[in-house]
């Protein structure tokens, strides 16, 4: 942060004077994306997760009617990793199919090691994204908060 004043009902962020209270926040929000995404190497590996699992490889005709058409770079690489290798005494552990979004998604129990990293892994690419934007949208409230008057605070 630079340096903070408040003058004539208007705010004095980083050079910038004569901001109303919806530009400071503005300014910090930006300020609080480039921080997070300034080394961006795990950033840059979620969204290399979330795009790995994308249905846009063509498969074999599936059969049943509730079947999700396609299959992923993440599902064939780990297909190939693990093979047919099953969870040891018939553990079965849940995956999602069919969406990133909650509403989209279902989940199923699997005992096949490969299809569960296969279909985790774009999973934690969002939950890591997930936990980025939580992390701005905390600390823009939180310094936003601690400048601005009591009039203009949030929550």
């Amino acid at each position: 942060m630079d340096t903070v004043e408040q003058l004539n009902g208007t705010y004095f962020y980083a050079g910038r004077s004569n901001l109303a209270s919806s530009e400071l926040l503005f300014m910090i929000f930006c300020e609080k994306v480039v921080e997070q995404y300034g080394l961006g190497v795990a950033d840059f590996s979620a969204v290399a997760a979330i795009v790995s699992g994308r249905n846009n490889l063509s498969t074999r005709g599936k059969i049943g009617g509730n079947t999700t058409k396609g299959t992923s770079y993440a599902s064939k690489a780990s297909r190939a990793v693990f093979k047919k290798a099953k969870f040891p005494y018939g553990i079965e552990l849940p995956t999602w199919l069919g969406g990133y979004t909650p509403w989209t998604a279902r989940k199923i129990y699997v005992r096949n090691i490969g299809t569960f990293v296969g279909r985790t892994v774009p999973l934690l690419g969002v939950i890591i994204l997930a936990a980025d934007i939580s992390q701005i949208v905390y600390y823009t409230i939180r310094d936003y908060n601690f400048i601005v008057s009591e009039a203009d605070k949030i929550w």
